[in-house]
């Protein structure tokens, strides 16, 4: 019997990962979908929403206020108040693209200012 070659056995070894890397995404599509199916009607209330957008705006006026008084460099804080008041006029928002887009523009500007007072800090 002869020896086969190294590269071989690595391409066996990848084609078995890749099988089960296959057998794992099918599975758990199936059973990402039906979750998401049968708790879409959960993550569609608006009042969920308005609950975790109330709870970030808090905690991000907090981290922001506390980041300031640590290291007294305002820029986070310029950047992050814009935010923190997008996120605010979406709770005010009707539910829909409207609210969407505040919340997304509110969100990354907050988060690019808690980014820089990590940074800071």
């Amino acid at each position: 019997m002869t020896q086969r070659p190294a590269y071989l056995h690595w391409l066996d070894k990848a084609a078995i990962t890749l099988s089960g890397f296959c057998v794992v995404h099918c599975v758990a599509t199936i059973v990402l979908i039906g979750t998401l199916t049968s708790l879409g009607h959960f993550f569609a209330n608006p009042l969920i929403h308005e609950i975790g957008l109330l709870c970030a705006t808090l905690l991000g006026a907090v981290a922001l206020g506390s980041g300031i008084m640590r290291h007294r460099r305002t820029l986070p804080v310029f950047i992050g108040v814009p935010g923190l008041a997008l996120m605010a006029a979406a709770l005010f928002a009707p539910h829909g693209y409207g609210e969407a887009l505040l919340t997304i523009l509110g969100v990354s500007l907050v988060a690019g200012a808690h980014m820089m007072n990590a940074r800071t800090c």
